[in-house]
């Protein structure tokens, strides 16, 4: 047998015999990533929605960080982060680094301009056919972003997943301040990446058939709950 399918072969045995190192690396990964995801729910989509909304001097400053934050080198995040989690550091009394809550800062810093730019657009839209309309009605300013906020939630669906797709896909900033240590902070990316440096491929292969059916799995789900959705409500 070829080593690929050997490799393949491996993977879908430890996959079949729910492996204990293979469960547990899968819930904390999905845990640190839907917890950035939520503080990146709370944070993100406000913040995109007040900016697509509100008049203030440098927005648009605001808003072209906040794209270009998008993009942002996740291991220079990662840095910055270990910097403020270190002992010489403004949040070093907490104790955080290498703690799942330091990847969860991490993704979360990830996530939050993703998610706000996404919204932002979408609020945007949405504002240039009501705004007319909510200023009749008197809406303040802060009723008229929760107002298009929840009028816009299926389409923020997307935000969503992309947050998703970012905080699970990431590597090199919960490495540096995570350190990838064994039923600790080891996720699916980093353990991907630290098995394949060390040849254990089907362990490797399986986290990766993991990880690849969970964002699709998530996403077929989101599709079919906001199809539901629009069916339902209008």
């Amino acid at each position: 047998m070829s080593l690929f399918a050997a490799t393949f072969s491996e993977a879908f045995s430890l996959l079949a015999s729910l492996d204990q190192r293979v469960a547990e690396i899968v819930l904390l990964s999905l845990q640190v990533s839907g917890t950035a995801v939520a503080v990146g729910t709370l944070i993100g989509l406000p913040l995109g929605a007040c900016l697509a909304i509100g008049s203030f001097p440098g927005k648009h400053v605001a808003s072209v960080l906040m794209n270009g934050m998008m993009g942002a080198p996740s291991v220079v995040v990662g840095v910055v982060v270990y910097l403020l989690l270190s002992r010489s550091g403004p949040l070093g009394d907490f104790g955080l680094l290498y703690t799942p809550g330091a990847m969860v800062l991490a993704q979360s810093l990830l996530v939050i301009p993703l998610m706000a730019a996404i919204s932002r657009q979408v609020i945007e839209d949405a504002w240039q056919r009501y705004a007319e309309e909510l200023r009749v009605m008197r809406f303040s300013w802060w009723q008229s972003v929760t107002t298009l906020l929840y009028d816009c939630r299926h389409s923020l669906v997307v935000a969503l997943l992309a947050g998703l797709g970012r905080a699970m896909s990431e590597v090199g900033a919960v490495m540096i301040v995570g350190g990838n240590i064994d039923r600790s902070t080891r996720v699916m990316t980093t353990t991907i990446a630290l098995e394949t440096s060390k040849g254990d491929l089907p362990l490797a292969i399986a986290l990766g058939i993991v990880l690849i059916v969970v964002i699709l799995g998530l996403n077929a789900f989101a599709f079919a709950l906001r199809g539901w959705a629009m069916r339902r409500y209008g």
